[in-house]
């Protein structure tokens, strides 16, 4: 039996109970097959992930979610996935939790959030529906899990839909617990097409008050926001979003939609506004990352986590039956104004057998003769005058590879896909740049995961996220250069499987 090559309507929303065995088991054998899985990073057993979902702390345990349609890597009947963890490293699979099979949500579980009360964990989600003329209706929409991971739905939707002006596109509730009462924050669109962040209030998590939108720039958010989290990091107000359409005369991007996020000194719900605002920046810049999911977390940190992966873009893993990952949890910090992003100390958990790395950058050399897989950690410091290329996933002769250049002289350093042996999604150019301080000295972090790879530049001040799909043996890590020296350390990874 052969995998589906033409996904129509039918067979997207065909029910789950009704797709045969054989097609499961032949679909399962083709994703396990895959040279790209990956050691450390969650991934979907079968079929397609995107959106992280319902991250927090209950029951002694780490929660995660993902929207999930389980047979093939297109946007199909979603569910969402359930994950636990301890340590936020090693994450078990709990399986299908959410499913659409009730009257609020017959075309799909879409994304949302979730909040510890008291001993069980509320889901809060949008439900998609459509009638016969495919026509949407979306409700925001709650369900309680208890500690054996038993679900109920509520039989009424929290918010029944849009308020008067707005669109269906009226999605991924977050809410929080704010003060004496709760908040949710809901991505929206209004008739006229423009996006926006709203705002609704309630006592008792039924009884739903629509406050307006939230005010917090006067910058155009395109036609659509999509998954808004609001936090709270050194009491300052924090804003995640994803604006879709939104103007690059307002914020410069490449990728089809960008994820942002904005800083605000408070946060003002009477007036429902966050005061004193930065301006719109890009939370990463790279090439693949979206949909980040932010809480503040029980033990006083600010965590996320992304979907890798991009709204209507391919894949080469889309021949094989699955699509997408998420990235590695991070920790997020304010300082000098910047948003800082960080993996969690907890991915150090990981770390297997360190090699110590030292030398002076000129032509070309082989920082790991020996690597044999794509699963490391790789920590360098560049130092103030140092320029060159780091080029990793590369093959023997170093022809086909992903390069990061840098120029520390000038505060330049750019992400270069150019030599990917499978080019991925050219249209939205093949390389990304970030502008550092002159003559400073740099340092990375560098996580690679069989065929993803994420890059934190200083600490965290930028972050690049990109796939890249090699070969098995394309597992190369050159340094070639004019100027400078480097220290370093590379760490092999154990699997988290």
């Amino acid at each position: 039996m052969n995998l589906i090559n033409e996904w129509t309507r039918k067979l997207r929303y065909h029910p789950y109970e009704k797709w045969g065995k054989d097609y499961q088991d032949q679909l399962n054998k083709t994703v396990n097959q895959s040279i790209w899985r990956l050691d450390y990073h969650i991934q979907p057993v079968t079929g397609l992930l995107n959106d992280p979902n319902g991250f927090t702390f209950f029951n002694g345990k780490w929660h995660l979610f993902y929207q999930f349609y389980p047979f093939g890597p297109v946007h199909g009947l979603k569910s969402w996935f359930h994950l636990t963890s301890t340590n936020l490293v090693d994450w078990k699979e709990e399986g299908i939790r959410l499913l659409p099979d009730s009257l609020y949500d017959s075309h799909g579980v879409y994304s949302g959030s979730a909040l510890a009360i008291d001993d069980q964990l509320l889901l809060a989600y949008t439900g998609n529906v459509r009638n016969a003329d495919w026509e949407r209706s979306t409700y925001q929409l709650g369900a309680y899990m208890d500690k054996k991971h038993q679900i109920n739905k509520m039989e009424t939707p929290l918010v029944s839909g849009p308020p008067k002006g707005y669109t269906t596109n009226f999605r991924d509730p977050q809410v929080i617990f704010y003060q004496d009462h709760y908040l949710m924050i809901i991505g929206a669109q209004t008739t006229e097409e423009k996006g926006e962040v709203l705002l609704y209030k309630s006592k008792d998590l039924k009884d739903w008050q629509f406050l307006g939108p939230l005010n917090f720039t006067q910058q155009s958010l395109g036609f659509m926001v999509e998954c808004p989290n609001l936090i709270f990091i050194d009491q300052q107000a924090v804003l995640i979003f994803c604006p879709q359409g939104l103007d690059k005369n307002e914020l410069s991007y490449q990728n089809i939609y960008p994820n942002t996020y904005v800083i605000g000194q408070s946060f003002d719900e009477r007036n429902r506004t966050i005061e004193h605002t930065s301006p719109i920046h890009n939370l990463d810049s790279g090439f693949d990352l979206y949909a980040t999911q932010a809480f503040n977390a029980p033990d006083g940190r600010a965590l996320s986590i992304s979907w890798i992966g991009l709204p209507e873009l391919s894949y080469p893993t889309d021949q094989e039956g699955w699509a997408h990952c998420l990235s590695i949890v991070k920790e997020l910090k304010i300082k000098d104004g910047q948003l800082l992003q960080q993996p969690v100390a907890e991915q150090k958990n990981l770390r297997y057998k360190k090699t110590a790395l030292l030398g002076d950058i000129q032509n070309i050399q082989n920082l790991m003769a020996n690597n044999e897989t794509n699963r490391y950690e790789l920590n360098l410091n560049l130092q103030e005058d140092s320029r060159g290329s780091l080029y990793l996933f590369a093959d023997s002769d170093n022809s086909h590879y992903l390069a990061l250049h840098f120029d520390a002289v000038h505060g330049k350093i750019e992400l270069d896909r150019k030599q990917l042996r499978y080019p991925l999604n050219k249209d939205f150019g093949q390389t990304r740049a970030v502008t550092l301080e002159n003559h400073q000295s740099i340092d990375l972090q560098i996580f690679a995961d069989q065929s993803v790879c994420e890059i934190f530049v200083n600490q965290g001040r930028h972050v690049f996220t990109t796939r890249v799909f090699p070969e098995t043996h394309d597992t190369g890590i050159f340094l070639a250069g004019t100027t400078g020296a480097y220290t370093g350390d590379f760490w092999t990874l154990r699997s988290a499987r």
